[in-house]
């Protein structure tokens, strides 16, 4: 794997760093390969970990690391996202120079909406000059993770780099869902390819490719240079991935890979795309292990987020087959499980469970109601669902897959207009 820094910088050089960093999230995704499940809403606004948005670890993170100037480029379905950023993340303090600010996509430059990545960027340009960074953190926002950006843009500023990405170990069978970058020993990236289908391996391991995180660092002036003239080519399709980055690597720019390791063990650090509804339930079904890698209970990177006030979490009834209980699960406020089990699985807020019903592996979302008698294994219920008394999901697969949408895995996706058309 592709060597650290050489020495640790310190925190008050660190902190300088991210007080002039700028971060721009991109979160205007349709996340398609979510089917359903992002109807209605954007993938950054998606609920997930029982009681945050996938947003809510970006902006974390940037929080943590000490980047309060965070703008974030929205369009597809915006509005529950919007709310959200409002009514959770409208605490910086002006008057420091602190904000979140959402920006929608407002055609800025023509007759057109964001046409890639970067020509969202392109788009705001002006903005991101007014409040003059000498660094710019593009981050995707529909990841998971936690992660410290200060040392990143640390390693950024002490190797020179014009530009620097942030880089994850992946199968080589993965790499057609990634940016793949070939890097020198000394992380000098020397190539860049979108979801190719025979990418370049680590050397000596052939089942290991380096995959973009969606993460890069920019030095201010020579981001907006770039941006202009990737809006100029009509041979462009306006993504970083696609054509920022190779060109850049083109023109002999210094691109760097910052790896994405704990900085002791060298050990990769937790990083899911939960852009399919297979990864999306199992980094939600990894959260009820006894030590899931994902720790949501680190006090000392929390993960914030906006929540209603919800009672505790109730479990009424005690007798067979009426029993109100949940083994090894996570249950969120505002939950009544009524005389049900629930087993290995995720409750959002709010969601109601009644009677003689069993629920083993499901992730729920809020405000969720499920009827008596039911049975549900292996299933994604989605916010608002109403599970009909005596309904079976995730047992027979045919049946299944002729009312609701089944992943290649199995897991089942059930959401609100799916159960509508199911009323005689």
């Amino acid at each position: 794997m592709a060597r650290q820094p050489a020495r640790a910088s310190s925190g008050r050089y660190v902190s300088r760093l991210t007080g002039g960093t700028l971060a721009v999230i991109m979160a205007g995704g349709r996340g398609e390969r979510l089917r359903d499940l992002t109807l209605n809403r954007c993938k950054p606004a998606t609920p997930f970990g029982g009681k945050f948005r996938i947003i809510d670890f970006v902006l974390s993170n940037c929080v943590n690391s000490g980047i309060r100037q965070i703008s974030i480029l929205t369009q597809y379905k915006a509005q529950s996202l919007i709310q959200h950023v409002q009514h959770g993340w409208s605490y910086l303090r002006g008057e420091f120079g602190e904000f979140v600010e959402v920006v929608p996509a407002q055609q800025q430059t023509g007759a057109h909406w964001y046409r890639g990545t970067a020509d969202a960027v392109y788009q705001n340009n002006e903005l991101i000059a007014s409040h003059h960074p000498k660094h710019v953190l593009v981050l995707a926002g529909d990841h998971i993770y936690k992660m410290d950006y200060g040392p990143m843009i640390a390693y950024h500023v002490e190797k020179g780099a014009d530009i620097t990405v942030g880089v994850v170990e992946v199968t080589a069978d993965q790499a057609r869902h990634y940016g793949v970058l070939t890097a020198t020993e000394w992380n000098r990236v020397t190539r860049f390819a979108e979801k190719p289908a025979v990418p370049d391996p680590l050397p000596g391991r052939p089942d290991a490719v380096l995959a973009s995180m969606g993460i890069y660092v920019f030095n201010a002036p020579l981001l907006e240079g770039m941006l202009s003239a990737d809006a100029a080519s009509d041979a462009s399709s306006h993504d970083f991935g696609k054509d920022v980055l190779p060109e850049a690597i083109n023109s002999s720019r210094q691109v760097f890979a910052y790896p994405f390791q704990d900085v002791k063990t060298r050990a990769q650090s937790y990083w899911r795309d939960v852009g399919t509804l297979d990864a999306y339930y199992d980094a939600n079904i990894e959260l009820v292990h006894v030590r899931p890698e994902l720790n949501i209970y680190d006090e000392d990177w929390p993960i914030w987020t906006y929540q209603v006030q919800q009672p505790p979490a109730k479990f009424i009834l005690d007798e067979d087959g009426r029993r109100g209980m949940a083994v090894n699960s996570m249950v969120s406020g505002g939950c009544i499980i009524s005389g049900a089990v629930v087993r290995e699985s995720l409750l959002f807020s709010d969601v109601r469970v009644e009677e003689r019903t069993t629920i083993h592996r499901a992730v729920v979302l809020p405000h969720a109601e499920i009827g008596r008698g039911c049975q549900i294994n292996g299933a994604i219920i989605d916010q608002d669902c109403v599970i009909p008394e005596g309904l079976t999901i995730g047992v027979d697969r045919a049946a299944d897959a002729q009312r609701f949408h089944v992943t290649e895995k199995g897991v089942v996706l059930v959401t609100p207009d799916m159960l509508r058309k199911l009323r005689p």
